[in-house]
Formats: structure tokens, C-alpha cells, sequence
């Protein structure tokens, strides 16, 4: 907000419910979101693994309008998440910080940072 100090934040919660046939659902449940017509969208995820979550809060965003361009944004990324994104939204700018070349039966990220959610809101798993 340093950067874009005039520009409006938004909230999307989507989190993964369950894995299927080595198949990442993700569940999209809250979006607190400004008018997105015609305006410039960076949509960030701190690790983007299998690309369902920014894909599918992508598709969530569309009810708030079409963006004139779409940005994305992680701070690690597998691999297969790059692709999947390129395949499913082959108009939007990718950014990463760093690429992680494997993923875990489970669609994890390897080596990863952990898990983004216990890590942004102090849940811990014992």
C-alpha cells in the first residue's frame, strides 16, 4: 500500500477443502472486493502450488466486473502452478519471487515456506 497508496484493497478467502485423484478443491467463501470493471487487478498469493486459488478467486472476481488487466503476484511458485495459471488465464502477468520445482502427493509446495494461512494468521497445527 506504500507503492499504490491511492489504489483500494480487497479480500478474497479461498483455501483448500480437500484432495481428490491428486486433485487440489478449493473452496472460495468470502470476498470483500471494490469494483473491479475496467481497472488494473494485481491478485496476490503468497505461494501459488497448484494454481486453483488464484484461478478459481479469479473466476470469483468476474461478479465484481472484468479488470482491463489482471496481475499476479507470489512469493514462491511450483512449476505446475506456473503452468496451470498460463493455461487458465493466458492474459495475466505473472510475478514470482522464487520457483520451487516440486510438489508433495498432497500439492504442496517443496521446499516451500509452510503454510501461508497458520503463518499469517498464528494458527498452529501440533
Amino acid at each position: 500500500m506504500e507503492a499504490f497508496d491511492f489504489a483500494d484493497v480487497g479480500f478474497v478467502a479461498a483455501y483448500r477443502t480437500e484432495l481428490t485423484n491428486r486433485e487440489v478443491q478449493v473452496q472460495v467463501d468470502y470476498m470483500a472486493v471494490p469494483p473491479l470493471e475496467g481497472r488494473y487487478l494485481i491478485l496476490m498469493d503468497p505461494m501459488l502450488a497448484t494454481g486453483r486459488s488464484v484461478i478459481l478467486s479469479y473466476e470469483a472476481l468476474l461478479m465484481r466486473g472484468r479488470p482491463k488487466a489482471l496481475y499476479i503476484m507470489a512469493l514462491i511458485a511450483s512449476e505446475y502452478g506456473i503452468k496451470a495459471v498460463q493455461k487458465d488465464l493466458p492474459h495475466a502477468h505473472l510475478y514470482v519471487g522464487a520457483v520451487d520445482k516440486e510438489l508433495t502427493a498432497r500439492a504442496y509446495i517443496v521446499p516451500g515456506l509452510g503454510d501461508a494461512g497458520d503463518l499469517a494468521y498464528g494458527a498452529l497445527h501440533h
